[in-house]
């Protein structure tokens, strides 16, 4: 039996991201259940929205904010090589050397706005000319700060995040696997995956899901989910990575099997 065997727990990634985590889960002997909280969706061509290949190379950094970034931005790029690509984190990284990209600037520690503008690359960034490829909404912190600091900052918004409506066969499967004590961790990788949840779940559903742990990456996650009220005990992962989330669990099983 692997050391997860007997725990259930709840993907809610997008559907066409979630397979690599659930089968690290059933590898080592979780149960898994799938429940996407959102879609990713394109935004269109990015050339739509002003950046010819051209005026890229006026760009002195450009910056890519997520894997989903490069997903639906890296044709941007057109194959280009000679330009100097920055990622917000490992997995934008992977993704992008994956896409056939060096990345020359991302953080040395974390994942996230504050841990790229740690980058020495980026502390003085004063009249460069600063490209973000990422998607609509979320934080506008990165661009916010560069701005402070005297970037010229560009944005394009190359894919949007949408919540994901459940079908009630598939509601009433989570149901049924909480009412029988078979699921013990939700995940939400992002703010945003753990809000569209809650919100598209019933009533019912949402204050069972009070009474389970819930896996996050990092204190921001968890302090934003519990802002919007959630007070289920929270599994805090070093990252969004597969790895890091693994690794959270399985402490949680270590420590609940020494107590």
């Amino acid at each position: 039996m692997g050391p997860l065997h007997g725990i259930g727990v709840l993907v809610t990634r997008a559907e066409q991201q979630a397979g690599p985590l659930c089968r690290r889960l059933e590898a080592l002997g979780a149960g898994t259940l799938r429940l996407p909280a959102i879609e990713i969706e394109a935004c269109g061509d990015g050339r739509k929205s002003g950046v010819s290949i051209g005026a890229l190379d006026t760009f002195d950094i450009i910056v890519f904010t997520s894997a989903n970034a490069v997903r639906f931005g890296s044709a941007l790029l057109e194959q280009r090589r000679d330009l100097t690509l920055a990622a917000i984190g490992p997995a934008t990284a992977r993704a992008l050397n994956e896409s056939g990209y060096e990345v020359a600037v991302q953080p040395q520690r974390g994942f996230d706005s504050e841990a790229l503008l740690a980058h020495p690359g980026l502390e003085h960034p004063s009249a460069r000319r600063i490209l973000l490829i990422k998607g609509a909404g979320g934080r506008g912190m990165l661009a916010e700060e560069l701005t402070r600091r005297g970037a010229d900052v560009r944005a394009i918004d190359v894919y949007r995040r949408i919540p994901a409506t459940p079908s009630a066969a598939q509601l009433a499967v989570v149901q049924e696997e909480l009412a029988a004590g078979r699921l013990h961790v939700i995940t939400a990788t992002s703010l945003d995956v753990g809000s569209h949840l809650l919100d598209v779940v019933p009533d019912t559903l949402r204050a069972q899901f009070q009474r389970v742990h819930w896996l996050v990456p990092g204190e921001r996650v968890a302090a934003g989910l519990r802002g919007r009220g959630l007070g289920a005990p929270l599994l805090t992962a070093a990252s969004a990575e597969d790895q890091d989330l693994v690794a959270a669990l399985l402490r949680w099983r270590s420590s609940e099997s020494e107590a």
